[in-house]
């Protein structure tokens, strides 16, 4: 048995899609990233990719590379899954937080869970995702940024 941590956090900005854990939330701002910024799901790629001792997100993803601009974070994950099991290791659950002021995520989070149960091939009981404030301090109390953390079990 193997654990993983990730972290991922991004700006807020206008002009820009709020997607968080596969799922497109209408509001007014968006994540700032050279991919679609999904730190729910670059927090699980992260975890992943630690319990499986290969590196972090960025040295398999680099914002330097074209091919990753405004590239899904489902697409992602599936890849780095793909990548962990070549290695042996499957995931047995996830557990995740997402550090939010605004919007209000509890309708969207079935919806997250299922995208990442599918993409892992795991019972949608085996992805826990939790949606926090940070009770109106910091940048993320002030709506400036989301952030997102993650542990994964693999075997």
């Amino acid at each position: 048995m193997r654990t993983g941590l990730g972290y991922d956090s991004h700006r807020m900005v206008n002009g820009r899609r709020l997607i968080l854990g596969g799922v497109e939330i209408p509001y007014g701002k968006g994540l700032l990233g050279h991919s679609d910024a999904d730190v729910l799901i670059h927090a699980v790629i992260d975890a992943i990719f630690g319990a499986a001792a290969l590196g972090d997100i960025g040295s398999h993803y680099p914002d330097t590379d074209e091919r990753f601009r405004d590239a899904s974070g489902l697409i992602l994950l599936k890849d780095a899954y793909r990548l962990t099991k070549d290695c042996g290791y499957r995931v047995v659950n996830v557990d995740t937080v997402i550090l939010c002021e605004k919007p209000k995520l509890n309708k969207y989070i079935h919806d997250m869970r299922k995208n990442i149960s599918g993409i892992l091939g795991i019972d949608e009981g085996s992805v826990s995702i939790k949606a926090k404030t940070n009770e109106g301090m910091g940048a993320i109390g002030h709506n400036e940024m989301i952030a997102g953390l993650a542990v994964v079990l693999m075997e």
